[in-house]
């Protein structure tokens, strides 16, 4: 299982992607999730401990690393398209729960175009977690479609765009959908959240096709009482965490 799960900013991505992740732990699977954020906030969500999150550094900001690998530096301004990279999901990675936490970062400055050795870097080890055949590999993308035009996940199964109740959201999905399909990417899926009642179902229902609706995650105040203590809402939220189990279930009979 290789998902990219992406969304606009606030719809809850980072609640699901840290909550299947744990649910995947749960059953005894090797899990991999790896926050492709600059706003990096899913070691949280995964229940680390602050002081193990405060230790981390992104893989984009470790100038000597890149350096090393590439083969970029001061009076060398060539670098390999292709570095050795078979290594740093292990080596880089912080373990709790049974999940792996790799945080890579992003490419702050990098348009569509960026060819630059972080980005090049970020790819490299992107599609190599991509090939990690036992392995889950859950991935908490930045929010907004950037990444989709740097082609950063091209190498994943399928995405999840998670979405609010809302015409914007909506129109993020429809922009996710023709974004992947260039990247040969068929498998574009949705996952509703913040759903208030009947009515929000309804609407979701009206907009997605029942093909690509994984299901729905209702407006939880337990899941912002888990944010507040800085706690995993799979720690906190039953009703949540059932939520997301039957939306895992669905995805585990398509894969």
């Amino acid at each position: 299982m290789k998902i990219a799960i992406t969304g606009k900013g606030g719809v809850g991505k980072t609640t699901f992607a840290a909550t299947l992740a744990r649910l995947y732990a749960e059953e005894g699977c090797t899990v991999l999730a790896a926050d492709v954020d600059p706003d990096a906030n899913l070691g949280l969500a995964l229940g680390f401990p602050e002081e193990v999150l405060d230790s981390i550094v992104p893989i984009s900001k470790m100038r000597k690393l890149i350096e090393e690998r590439t083969g970029v530096g001061p009076g060398n301004a060539m670098y390999t398209l292709n570095p050795k990279v078979d290594d740093i999901p292990d080596t880089y990675s912080k373990t709790y729960n049974g999940v792996k936490l790799l945080t890579l970062g992003t490419v702050e400055t990098g348009g569509g175009g960026c060819v630059c050795p972080e980005h090049v870097m970020l790819k490299r080890i992107l599609s190599y977690l991509s090939l990690r055949s036992k392995d889950v590999v859950i991935m908490d993308m930045e929010a907004g479609l950037e990444h989709l035009g740097r082609g950063t996940c091209e190498g994943m199964e399928q995405f999840v765009v998670v979405i609010e109740p809302g015409a914007r959201s909506i129109q993020t999905y429809k922009n996710v959908k023709r974004l992947a399909h260039d990247l040969g990417i068929q498998t574009v899926r949705v996952v509703a959240n913040k759903v208030r009642g009947a009515e929000d179902e309804e609407f979701i229902r009206s907009k997605i096709p029942a093909e690509d609706l994984l299901g729905f995650i209702h407006y939880n105040p337990e899941v912002i009482d888990a944010d507040r203590q800085g706690k995993s809402p799979y720690d906190v939220s039953k009703s949540a965490k059932e939520e997301i189990r039957k939306i895992k279930e669905i995805l585990d009979q398509s894969n």
